[in-house]
């Protein structure tokens, strides 16, 4: 699944520059998370690292609307370094 940051977001800016594949960026309002980037850290850390440099508790969940299986992620951090 992808992560999804909620409207309990205040812009604090530590989500952004923990990434590690640049799914984070500002949107019209709040940090805003690209769902075909995201991996939920898979293939770089045990945890997103987003999730745990956020401050707000649980502003940033799994999407409902981009649901992907451990395997599925797996294969698109493979994809998004180049790996394949």
């Amino acid at each position: 699944m992808a992560l999804l940051i909620t409207k309990k977001c205040t812009n604090c800016d530590m989500c952004e520059p923990e990434c590690p594949n640049g799914a984070i960026s500002m949107g019209d309002n709040i940090y805003e998370i690209n769902p075909n980037l995201c991996t939920e850290c898979k293939g770089h850390y045990e945890i997103p690292t987003c999730q745990s440099v956020c401050p707000i508790t649980n502003c940033i969940v799994t999407d409902p609307e981009h649901v992907e299986t451990e395997e599925e992620l797996l294969e698109k951090f493979v994809i998004i370094q180049g790996l394949a």
